[in-house]
């Protein structure tokens, strides 16, 4: 009951602003429709380790968005990757520690992937903050690769970050960020897998990033 009314409360909440701000926004023309990007922490995943080491994320993670006008942006956001380890594990509980020693390592993997929306609005200047919603099915792996379940997470993320666009006709662009995560309905874990996860929390705090676009 609680995770359900969070949920309304989130898409309430998204709703309403994403109105409200179209309403109210003088509509001004804008030379790109459409941008596409992605956050660079894909690149030195995919160079610095093999695609099967045990801390490989094997993440991939693509944003294709309308932009509505120079306020108001809309996209869907199309995202993989694979947890080692619980996501719920912050910068102060000793995250890289953790990681480094594998004391909180999973007897195996989590593969999750999901199609989303998301919502941008641009503050002030390049100042943005950005609002998504990714729904996530789930596969439990076990240290052999052998599927052990399945489960269903709605993963939601909140960004502040700052939008620079450059080259000719600014068609490229950079987004350093800085984002929050929460989910909710993390159902059906194995045991092996709920232990750990119990043990933590459901959100993670101050992630930084930084995405690159191409605007169309």
């Amino acid at each position: 009951m609680k995770n359900s009314l969070v949920l309304l409360l989130t898409f309430v909440a998204f709703s309403t602003f994403a109105q409200r701000s179209l309403q109210t926004t003088t509509v001004t023309e804008v030379s790109h429709q459409y941008r596409v990007s992605l956050p660079m922490i894909i690149v030195p995943q995919l160079i610095e380790k093999s695609w099967n080491d045990r801390k490989h994320t094997q993440h991939i993670e693509l944003h294709v968005k309308r932009i509505l006008d120079d306020k108001n942006i809309i996209g869907v956001k199309l995202a993989t990757w694979r947890l080692f380890q619980p996501m719920g594990i912050l910068w102060w509980d000793g995250l890289l520690d953790k990681v480094k020693s594998e004391s909180e390592f999973y007897p195996g993997h989590v593969r999750e992937a999901g199609i989303g929306i998301t919502y941008q609005r641009m503050l002030w200047k390049g100042l943005f903050a950005t609002v998504e919603v990714l729904p996530q099915f789930k596969t439990y792996l076990d240290e052999n690769k052998n599927k052990v379940g399945d489960g269903f997470k709605l993963y939601n993320s909140y960004h502040l970050g700052y939008h620079v666009a450059f080259g000719k006709n600014k068609r490229f662009f950079i987004e350093p960020q800085v984002h929050c995560q929460h989910w909710m309905f993390d159902t059906k874990a194995p045991d092996g897998f709920k232990q750990l996860d119990d043990q933590w929390r459901n959100y993670f705090l101050f992630e930084p990033n930084l995405y690159l676009g191409v605007n169309f």
